[in-house]
Parts: C-alpha cells; structure tokens; sequence
C-alpha cells in the first residue's frame, strides 16, 4: 500500500525511494566473532557519536500484528524500512545490535524507506509490562517497537539516550547562528593563478565578481533554509507539547501510560524530551499541576462548586440558599473506589467473528458472549447522565433568584456532561430482562432514582429521579446498525426536566458511533444537534461536532442559547469529554482571549486504578452491594443479577454460563407481552406517549413488600419454557 508523504522533519513516509538513498551504501566489516556496520556520514556535524542498526519489530495493525524492520539510528535520525540490506557500508563504523538480517539472496530487496523520526523533536519511552518493547513519540505518530531480548532493548535505549544528549546540547538554530557570523571569502589564490597564466586584470576581476555574487546568492539561499528549518523546528516542539497527552492515550500497553514532562529548563513550560525514567507519583504530580495551571486561565462567574464541594454539608453559590445536606446519612454510606480483583484470567475473543454475519442489523438482537460486557446493566447506564447533578441543584437555585440565563447555560451543561464518562468505553452494557429495575439512592448527592425495562420489543427503559428541586425523566430506546468498520447508535426517546417553579426543558440525545472495530485503536465520537426547548423564555441549541480526518481537535461542542424572539444571546464552547465554557454574545468561534470565558463544568478526574472497562470513579459504585442494601433490594434489581455480578468479579467462565441461561428466560418475553404482561412501576401516558412513573416502589422498600415482583434472575420452570417453546 502506497502512502502519502508527510512533513520532512517529522516521522514520515515516502512514496519515493531517493530519502533513503542520501547517504552511500553501507559496508559490512566483520572483526573476529563481532559484526559492524560503518558508513560515512555517521560524524557528519561534528559529532564523534556513531550509529547503530538492527532489526527491530514494529506494530502495524491488529491484522498484521508485528513486522519486522531494518532500522538505522544516525546523525540524530533513526530511519526504518522492510527490506534494506546492509550490505555495502563504507566509512565510519555503525554498531550493530541484535542478528544479521535473513542472507537468503532471495529476499535481498532493497526497500525503499519507510519512515524517519527526529529525535530533536521526538521522545521515547520503555514499556513496563514488557520487558522488549519501548516507544518512540512524534508529534504526528507513534512507534511501537519490539526486540527479541531485553538485552538488545537496552542496548537500544542506551543509543537512543546518547544521541538524544547529543542533539539537546546543541540549540534548536545553530545553523542560523554561524550564519549570522560575518562570513566572507577570499578571492586572492584564484587571482594569483590566474594572472600566472597570463589573464588579463579586467577578465580576472570579472571572473571574480562573477564568483562572489554567486557566493552570495547561495549564502542567502543557505540561510533561507536554516531559519525554515529553525521555524520548522519550534513548530514541532510545540505541536509536541500539545500533543503529548495525546500521544499517551494511543499507546496500547494496558500498565502503561506516556507521562507529562514538564521542565524547568530554561523556565519553560514544556521540556523538549520526555525522559525514560519516571515515578507515578511524579506523574500525577505533574498532571495536577498542568490541570490546575490551564484552569487558572478561564473566570468561573460563579463560585464554582462540584458534588466534592458539597461532602461538607452545605451548597453555596452566588445568590443561593445554603441548603444543608443531611450529614449523618452520608456518614453512613462508605462507597467503594475500585471493582473487585479478577478471579480468572480473562481472554480475549476476536469481535470480528462474532458480528462479520450481522452486518446491517440491530446489534440489540445479537447475543455476544460476556467478553463484550461491562459490568453493569443499561438501568444503570441511564444513572450515569446524574453524575453531575449538581449542575441541577444549581439551575434550581438560579432560576429561583430570578437568573433564568443561568439556569439553561446549567441545564446545557449538564445535558453534554452525560456523554463525558462514554470516553474510553468499548463495552457494551448488559440487557436487562423485562421488568428488570434498578434503584439508587444518594443522599450524599440529594438524589433518588429508579428505573425499569417496560418492554422488550422494542427494547424500552423509563427512569425517574428526584433532586432538590427538580424532577427528571425519560424513556429511551436504542437503534444500532453495524456497518462493517463502525457501529451507529440512535437513540430514540426524550428527557425531560421540571423544576418545582414549573419550567420545564425538553431533549433528545445525539448519535453516537464507535469505529475501528475491526483494524486499530477502538473509540467512540458523538455527533449530531441536540435541542433543548424550554417552556419559557429561552431555549438551546447544541452542535456535537462529527469527527473528521483533518480535525485536529476532536470531541468539540459549540452552541447558543436563543430567548423566545429566536436572538442569540449567549455562545457556549467546549467538549463533551473535558469541560464546558459560555461567554454573552453570539460567537461564531472560540475567543482567543480564553479569560473572557466562564466555566460552566469539568469533567471529575479518573479513578486511580483503571481497568479494561475504563469506569468513572462514579460507575464503579453504581452495582455495588453496600453493607445492608441486598435485603432491602426486590428480586428484580439489576444487582442481584447473576451473571453480571460473576463478571464483576472476574469469574468469566461462570458469567457466561449464566448469560446463556437467562438468554432462554429472555426469549419468553415477547410471549409475555403478548399476553398482556405490565410493567409494574410505570405506566404510558396515551397510546404512544412517555412511560411516568406511578409511583410507590419507595414506599414498598420501606415496609419491605415486593408484591408482583417475581424473581426473574431465578431457575427456569422447565414446564413453562416448554409450552412457550411449543406456541
């Protein structure tokens, strides 16, 4: 496959072969049992530091897995190709690291070059879960690298370390610098031999200005180039520098991460090379200090609370009530921070096989083994999006002073705060049974919530959720297509918020898409306008921006909030995955002066343990059991059911044992709907109109009676899949 070619200063790929035929052919110089390459612009610059060459394993994609690559580091460049041969090297000598490349004559092809990194702009890191790979990060790219013995790994380091300290002794336009001397050259010798051969004096001094106005020409073409090369340069340390998180998040290394350097060299920012030893500690660190110095450049027009600021027992803001939080039922509720640790060892299953014949269809209706589960239920999903309620409690507060501006720019902001925890996760939640329920109860965050599956075909869930001061609901189905390389989920249903003043907002959730799910890294985007209508004064207009190939910074939301004459009166910038800003006024882009922007949220960092599921430190919390609750729980919670609980705790083998036997529970329920089955908590208002709850599933916890409640997790009555086996 041909490849298109990239900046020349960058790691890059070529369509032509002349790059990686810049220098003459090595030779190869055997010394007793050592082999070594020499060639003969190893010192070019003035460095007495030589070169090193070998044959290094690199990764592709999840369809060729690793290739093996002929790589050369010299000259401050580690080139790499498929099938040089290093057969004909002269001049200075090159190590070699590792065996000779295969000598069959068969396969002496000489490829052309692949890719080249500069190691001025670039940094490398070792894996800590392997002890053969390490990594090589560009600004564009990143290279993962393989050797066949931790020796020869080391051996590479070391190179890649002295040439880097090489290259970080010399500043960024030394070039420029020697050219910015006063150089001038002396036309005397070529004078004096030509008047020896009897030229006359005016065809010597016409051969003479001839000489020095091309000596100027070409000094001038020379310094061009260096300051290019110099500009080239600082742009791509600082693409680097704001790059760099993101070259950690491609790393596929489970234990490993790319760490934030920061340096004090010369009081800057970002240091220009990332070092190869670190500490997590001194990672987490950094990191804080990097988010806190960001966020002191943006104004919070209010005093900006999360749901940590309000564990001490109250919640102020500007113009609010203090409303207290009852401390004795948080004190009571001691929340878990981390899933249990596996049981077994988990493996893995090719996705591909599993959905390459479903092509076009609903994914809904596919059965895919536990591997592809997170460990918890749609019913659990749909609590997720009141991670940040608080954003609520403090609409409430707004629009009870009188701020309603305020209150939609919150309503906005909590509306774009649910997709912040999809960032990262690639399974997919567990089906629950009909008439499955979930219930979760937060005093900490002054909220209730509970929810139910009401039907099967279609698939519906209803929820309803209590605040302080609000109430929120919806109903929600989802529509997924499998088209080959991505999924596309719609989702169908609204959500609706009501203040205890009677102002009522109205939306729909936007498409969401998942690609890469059969070669490279998975990932999910979401795209679409979502419009949040309000029953008063102003409404809201929200564009999720759809990925493309030239978009260089993704997950981006802009929108406007407009008053009932349809006029923009305040703009809102942001990402679904990190924050939300609004500044007044209609704003076609992103100020530059980022101080005149207001926050509205943030995302709450990372649990510290991380697994493959990727969970916000709130999910984890969401299926767990805490010390008294199962015996309160009816039958039908979705915590109590089984195979979902053996996967939370790593027992693999059992959860999809289990799956498989509440499957055949789950085919019986159309039949169930057929003949009339109900959903016990909610009720549909009209034909085709929202399922609201009707309230009373509190009031039966507190007295402990679960009638009409069945068991639903609990054995087949073999008798009763018969007869619907046989209708």
């Amino acid at each position: 496959m041909r490849v298109r070619e990239m900046h020349p200063l960058c790691c890059i790929t070529l369509e032509t072969p002349e790059i990686g035929d810049q220098s003459p052919e090595p030779t190869l110089l055997r010394t007793g049992s050592s082999v070594v390459y020499s060639g003969s612009d190893i010192n070019a610059g003035g460095s007495d530091v030589g070169g090193v060459a070998g044959i290094l394993y690199k990764w592709t994609n999840y369809h060729k897995g690793w290739r093996s690559r002929w790589f050369t580091l010299r000259n401050g460049m580690l080139s790499y190709s498929k099938n040089r041969r290093p057969d004909h090297l002269a001049g200075d000598d090159i190590r070699l690291i590792g065996k000779l490349p295969d000598s069959n004559p068969s396969r002496r092809k000489h490829g052309k070059s692949v890719g080249i990194v500069h190691l001025k702009v670039s940094s490398f890191r070792e894996s800590r879960s392997d002890n053969r790979r390490f990594y090589i990060f560009t600004a564009t790219k990143s290279l993962h690298l393989r050797t066949h013995s931790k020796k020869e790994r080391a051996a590479w380091i070391e190179a890649l370390i002295s040439t880097r300290n090489l290259f970080q002794l010399r500043p960024l336009n030394d070039n420029l610098n020697l050219l910015q001397n006063d150089v001038s050259i002396s036309t005397e010798r070529l004078k004096n031999r030509l008047l020896e051969e009897g030229i006359g004096e005016g065809l010597v001094q016409d051969c003479e200005k001839i000489m020095l106005s091309e000596f100027s020409e070409i000094k001038g073409q020379l310094k061009n180039l260096c300051e290019e090369r110099s500009n080239l340069l600082d742009t791509l340390r600082q693409l680097e520098a704001a790059n760099i998180e993101g070259e950690a998040s491609g790393v596929h290394d489970g234990e490993f991460q790319l760490m934030k350097q920061f340096s004090s060299l010369g009081r800057g920012k970002y240091s220009e090379y990332s070092t190869t030893e670190s500490s997590d500690d001194i990672e987490k660190q950094e990191l804080d200090e990097a988010s806190d110095e960001e966020e002191a450049n943006y104004l919070d027009a209010n005093e900006c609370f999360s749901e940590h600021h309000t564990s001490g027992g109250s919640v102020v803001g500007d113009n609010m009530e203090n409303k207290t939080i009852d401390a004795s039922a948080q004190a009571q509720v001691v929340r878990r921070t981390k899933l249990p640790d596996p049981v077994e060892k988990e493996k893995g299953v090719s996705l591909w096989a599993m959905i390459k014949d479903n092509v076009g269809k609903d994914l809904t209706r596919v059965c895919l083994p536990v591997y592809f589960n997170e460990p918890i239920s749609s019913l659990q999903k749909c609590f997720e999006d009141l991670e940040y309620s608080y954003l609520l409690d403090r609409a409430y507060e707004h629009g009870k002073s009188g701020n309603s501006l305020l209150r939609i720019l919150n309503v906005a902001a909590f509306a774009v705060s649910g997709y912040a925890s999809t960032e990262g996760r690639n399974c997919k939640p567990f089906n629950p049974l009909l008439g499955e329920t979930y219930e979760a109860d937060f005093p900490e965050k002054g909220i209730r919530f509970f929810s139910e599956k009401v039907s099967h075909h279609p698939t519906l869930i209803a929820c309803h959720c209590e605040g302080r001061g609000w109430k929120f609901w919806a109903d929600s189905n989802l529509k997924s297509k499998f088209w080959g390389r991505s999924i596309q989920v719609d989702p169908v249903g609204t959500l609706t918020l009501e203040f205890d003043d009677g102002e009522i907002f109205q939306w729909s959730k936007v498409t969401t898409s998942i690609y890469n799910l059969i070669l490279g890294k998975i990932y999910c985007d979401h795209h679409g306008t979502m419009h949040i209508r309000g029953n008063r004064q102003y409404s809201c207009k929200l564009k999720y921006k759809e990925p493309s190939i030239i978009e260089r910074n993704p997950h981006q939301v802009h929108g406007f909030v407009e008053d009932v004459s349809g006029k923009k009166v305040t703009t809102l910038f942001g990402k679904w995955n990190e924050s939300m800003y609004y500044i007044n006024g209609e704003w076609a882009s992103k100020p530059k002066d980022s101080s005149v922007l207001s926050l509205l949220w943030t995302r709450n960092n990372p649990p510290p343990n991380l697994t493959r599921y990727n969970l916000s430190s709130f999910a984890i919390t969401l299926n767990e059991l805490t010390p008294g609750l199962k015996e309160m729980l009816p039958p039908t919670d979705s915590r109590l059911r089984p195979d979902q609980r053996h996967l939370e705790n790593g027992e693999y083998d059992k959860a999809n044992a289990e799956k498989l036997r509440l499957e055949t529970r789950q085919r019986m329920s159309r039949k169930l709907q057929e003949n009339g089955w109900k959903p016990r908590w909610f009720q549909r208002e009209g034909e085709d109109g929202t399922f609201r709850y009707m309230g009373g599933y509190w009031e039966a916890r507190e007295m402990a009676t679960w009638d009409g409640c069945p068991n639903i997790f609990g054995e087949i009555d073999q008798d009763l899949l018969n007869s619907f086996e046989g209708s």
